[in-house]
């Protein structure tokens, strides 16, 4: 239940412990980690998203704070409970939803609605973007609505007013940091994904920045994930019962996922089936492949760089499924897939319901159902969904395996790895061995933990500090499916999403000929 705490177990009096703090986009997570990696107790506090108009996607980011410190008190009252104390945490790690512009005035004070990850209104900035001299081979990545930079663009078009008084623009787990520190300060792996970041040299690009009217001055200071970037403010400290201890630079929710779960060395990667889908590969330096949107980012471990493809709809998929099917949850719509046999002639999911990353970069695609007969069966469009979805993620890990990276083990996370069934489909389709392992379900706060700790504790390293979690399966590709989903499935599903595009393109001139222009000021949150 979101905001209950959880212990797990007692610990001995002297060991340390480490604070991790999770901003994600529908909840804020801490997790409290003792030396050693045990989780000694979770909390959560959900958040809401306001849609003011289409394809636009805000947060407020005082509602970030307050769930922020309603989850750490109720972290540490656990904690005093079980006769932890406080003034045991050394450090505090930070993760986040990446991406969001959370825009700052000279007192601090925040000037609009944070705009998200999974807005989709700067599309014809994304335009604009690509025509600057050298965009790509300094970002790495092609401009997609979800960066923070077209957003920069489009506030300073429609909302100009707002755009003279930013002083600071700050990504949402910084704006954590900064109500806990005071300071202006992020890490290099989410600076990645705001497109003003030079990836291979880890530092802001003075062109990518003025091509969007700011400059350094209006940046965060650049850290590594495992540097110190300030400390405690002293009246949180006092509410806590903690010393004033540092606050880690942190990582993006992803960098800092695959942290929790190991993924810290060249030839590791991990799958996260969530509500959507990243392939997640660290690379042995900085790769890029932009033309099939691969994103290209630094890792939150200092030197280290990894390779992403991202499906905006996964695991979402099950629950729309669900929903029109009449299944009262995703585990009945499971149930029923694998009480299903394969059919040849079955039909095919597209699963593009909020438009694709990787390795489209289509913000208009749409999802679909095709090749429905007479016989179709509420059982056969179950097995279409995870069909769907596992061969959208086929293309993603493609897409990164032709920039030169190709992993030694794929490790599943996040909720949709606890269906066997559906990993093993995955494993089919891939034809690759994919692994399950103890923790995944943690994530990314538990990685900003860990790096709390190595940016804490001299003697930390990533050998004892993060370590792949146990081993608990291991999904074996079946040669006969394999060979089945590339000659048959996959090559039709390729070639579905290319015959449709044309009418969803002719549907979204349509709309957008109707559609009445953004308002000059921007929309207010509900």
């Amino acid at each position: 239940m979101a905001g209950k705490p959880r212990q797990s177990l007692r610990l001995p009096m002297k060991r340390a412990l480490y604070l991790g703090i999770d901003l994600g986009t529908s909840s804020v997570k801490v997790v409290l980690m003792a030396a050693g990696g045990d989780v000694v107790a979770t909390a959560s506090k959900p958040l809401t998203v306001s849609h003011p108009a289409p394809r636009w996607s805000e947060q407020n980011p005082e509602d970030w704070w307050q769930a922020t410190l309603s989850a750490v008190d109720e972290v540490l009252s656990v904690a005093d409970r079980a006769f932890h104390s406080p003034r045991r945490v050394h450090a505090i790690g930070l993760s986040g939803q990446m991406h969001g512009a959370v825009l700052l005035d000279r007192q601090g004070e925040v000037i609009r609605p944070a705009i998200l990850w999974n807005d989709g209104r700067s599309d014809a900035e994304c335009v604009e973007l690509e025509h600057v001299e050298g965009f790509r081979h300094v970002t790495g990545n092609l401009a997609m609505p979800g960066f923070t930079a077209p957003k920069l663009l489009w506030v300073r078009r429609h909302e100009p007013a707002g755009f003279a008084r930013i002083h600071k623009v700050l990504l949402p787990k910084d704006y954590l940091r900064f109500r806990l520190t005071g300071e202006f300060a992020t890490d290099v792996s989410d600076a990645a994904g705001t497109l003003w970041l030079d990836v291979a040299k880890r530092q802001w690009s003075p062109a990518m920045l003025a091509a969007t009217g700011l400059d350094a001055g209006h940046m965060p200071t650049l850290h590594e994930g495992t540097d110190v970037t300030g400390s405690l403010k002293p009246a949180l400290a006092d509410r806590w019962g903690m010393d004033r201890i540092p606050v880690a630079a942190g990582g993006g929710d992803n960098a800092a996922g695959a942290v929790g779960a190991g993924i810290v060395m060249p030839g590791q990667a991990m799958l996260s089936l969530g509500t959507s889908g990243v392939y997640f590969a660290v690379a042995d330096g900085f790769h890029a492949r932009p033309e099939q949107a691969v994103h290209s980012f630094c890792h939150a471990l200092p030197g280290t760089w990894h390779l992403m493809s991202v499906m905006l709809s996964a695991a979402s998929c099950l629950d729309f499924t669900a929903r029109i099917t009449g299944q009262p949850n995703v585990a009945a719509l499971l149930a029923e897939a694998e009480g299903s046999m394969s059919r040849a002639d079955g039909p095919f999911f597209l699963p593009y319901l909020t438009g694709e990353r990787t390795p489209h970069n289509d913000v208009h695609a749409r999802g679909a159902f095709t090749g429905l007969s007479a016989d179709t069966t509420r059982q056969d469009l179950a097995h279409a969904t995870l069909e769907g979805v596992g061969l959208g993620l086929a293309d993603g890990v493609d897409a990164v395996q032709a920039a030169g990276i190709a992993a030694s083990e794929i490790v599943a996370i996040g909720g949709g790895s606890r269906s066997g069934f559906w990993i093993q489909m995955i494993a089919d389709i891939l034809g690759r061995p994919v692994s399950l392992r103890a923790g995944g379900e943690v994530g990314p706060a538990l990685g900003a933990a860990r790096l709390a700790q190595l940016a804490s504790e001299p003697g930390a390293t990533l050998a004892n500090t993060c370590p792949l979690p146990p081993l608990l399966a291991v999904a074996e590709p079946r040669a006969a499916r394999h060979s089945y989903y590339v000659e048959h499935r996959q090559p039709a599903f390729r070639a579905l999403y290319r015959q449709l595009k044309p009418v969803y393109s002719d549907a979204r001139s349509a709309r957008d000929d109707s559609a009445a222009p953004y308002p000059v000021n921007g929309a207010k949150t509900a």
